[in-house]
């Protein structure tokens, strides 16, 4: 992959930022235009890695989202009234546009995040791969007829709702960022995006290669935390929300969206998912495929983490020990680093939450089988490692098996009959995904209706079909993402009735 150099950004060198370098100093797209705040207020990032600084980024406020939908407002009209093979145009442009500073973006990606090189490429490559998805996917965003009354004509078209806004979540900033603009610019919309205000620096790059290809005002960048966020849900005239985060703060939007107007939101909150292994699974294949559910490429910190593993009572002890010699063998370390396999929690205050939950599993009797500390060696004295941990013999009522970590944390649970099963997998508040493993298919099946999950693999784990709706039951979230459901979301409905 090429590499164009921005005159945003500093030098870089394979490792991340040059030694002494200043950082990366990144601004905000307003309206087509690389911009400051207002306030001249800036976002500040650390390497997780070993604290060091990396850049800045504008931090918006009110008045800075305020240009933002103005900008959108301006535009969108002529936006969607282009075709959607001219719509797709401007983002295939986009696409080989920003796959040009692909190495550049994966490298602040890493420094940013501390998640480790190889899973970072696959998400800059499965982001770019979504988003020309959707714009294939557009042409089947269609109304309806509806020949239900003789001498009349009856049918609906789909509009767009105007401007758009979508808070992103930290772990996968860049892959977040492409998959979220797809449905709603392709629907017609214009799209207000705002990344984490703990992994910001890529939108920075993201932002200005938009600049470059796409009309003015069409998608906008804004960086910031919490003001800047609650500055788009409280909008009135952004009636379209997108967030993926934690269940509180999706609930909190949903509040602030509904005190200034009716907003339609979806919302891709966190998880508490199962991972279920029956006594005729393939005990080899379960124990690893358990481990890779848990996402230690990116240290725990996805949604979608089978973070509980149940275990049927018969082969416990087998699988644990498979569990634990896998987990033992993961390789942490420098996430620039091509063999490095785990890295640095993102930020210190998750960080101490990672830590709090460690310290609750011994406190409620679970038995620490493996990691619960900062690895050791040179390379670990600075930085927010935490090394990959399993809890044995965790109670279906402790913290770390109700509540979510989000960190390198597996609770590994025993079960005996069904029943049991199925009240410890449904026993939380959330419900984003699940695994079954058993070679019994009516088993698997009667399993995975029982389950109150929005997604569930059947002897696997962790892959997403790109048609497949992704989204939650319960606390983990509502609606659902990533396929023609999601294209459909960003329209409104209009019914036409002729009478002939």
């Amino acid at each position: 992959m090429s590499e164009a150099k921005s005159d945003l950004s500093p030098e870089w060198t394979q490792d991340g930022p040059e030694a002494g370098s200043a950082g990366f100093v990144g601004k905000m797209l307003i309206g087509g235009e690389l911009v400051e705040a207002e306030s001249g207020a800036w976002l500040e990032s650390f390497n997780p890695a070993d604290e060091s600084y990396l850049g800045k980024v504008p931090m918006a406020g009110e008045a800075d989202v305020a240009r933002a939908v103005a900008a959108a407002q301006a535009a969108q009209p002529g936006w969607a009234a282009l075709s959607m093979e001219q719509r797709g145009n401007y983002l295939l442009a986009f696409c080989d546009r920003l796959e040009e500073r692909s190495d550049e973006i994966l490298r602040i990606e890493v420094a940013d995040t501390g998640n480790t090189i190889k899973p970072m490429r696959n998400d800059l490559i499965n982001g770019l791969q979504r988003l020309k998805y959707f714009i294939g996917l557009a042409y089947e965003l269609k109304g309806h007829s509806i020949p239900s009354t003789a001498g009349n004509l009856h049918f609906s078209i789909r509009e767009p709702y105007g401007v758009c806004g979508r808070i992103l979540a930290f772990n996968h900033p860049i892959y977040f960022a492409l998959c979220g603009i797809g449905a709603p610019l392709m629907a017609g919309n214009a799209i207000i995006l705002k990344p984490s205000e703990q992994s910001p620096l890529s939108a920075a790059i993201f932002g200005e290669v938009a600049s470059q290809v796409l009309p003015k005002g069409i998608l906008s960048v804004v960086t910031g935390g919490r003001e800047t966020g609650e500055a788009i849900v409280r909008h009135p005239k952004i009636k379209r929300l997108s967030f993926v985060g934690s269940a509180p703060t999706g609930m909190a939007i949903q509040r602030a969206a509904a005190e200034v107007a009716v907003k339609h939101v979806t919302l891709e909150l966190g998880g508490k998912n199962p991972f279920i292994v029956f006594a005729d699974a393939p005990i080899e294949k379960a124990a690893k495929a358990a481990v890779s559910g848990m996402n230690f490429g990116w240290q725990g910190q996805s949604c979608g983490s089978t973070s509980r593993l149940l275990v049927q009572d018969s082969i416990y002890d087998q699988v644990l020990d498979l569990v634990v010699r896998e987990v033992k063998a993961i390789r942490v370390g420098d996430p620039f680093d091509e063999a490095s396999q785990m890295g640095p929690i993102n930020s210190p205050p998750h960080y101490r939450k990672v830590l709090h939950y460690i310290n609750a599993g011994k406190e409620d009797g679970a038995r620490l089988a493996a990691g619960g500390k900062r690895p050791a060696g040179e390379g670990f004295a600075k930085g927010l490692w935490i090394e990959p941990t399993v809890f044995a013999d965790v109670k279906p009522g402790a913290r770390i098996a109700q509540e979510e970590i989000f960190g390198p944390v597996l609770s590994v649970m025993r079960w005996s009959d069904t029943e049991e099963m199925i009240e410890i997998a449904n026993g939380v508040d959330l419900g984003l995904t699940a695994a079954v493993w058993t070679n019994d298919i009516s088993a698997a099946m009667r399993t995975a209706q029982r389950l109150e999950a929005g997604y569930i693999w059947i002897n696997g784990v962790g892959s997403h079909v790109r048609a497949m709706p992704y989204g939650g039951y319960k606390n983990s979230g509502i609606g659902r993402e990533r396929g023609l459901e999601e294209l459909i979301s960003y329209t409104e409905e209009k019914a036409i009735h002729i009478m002939l």
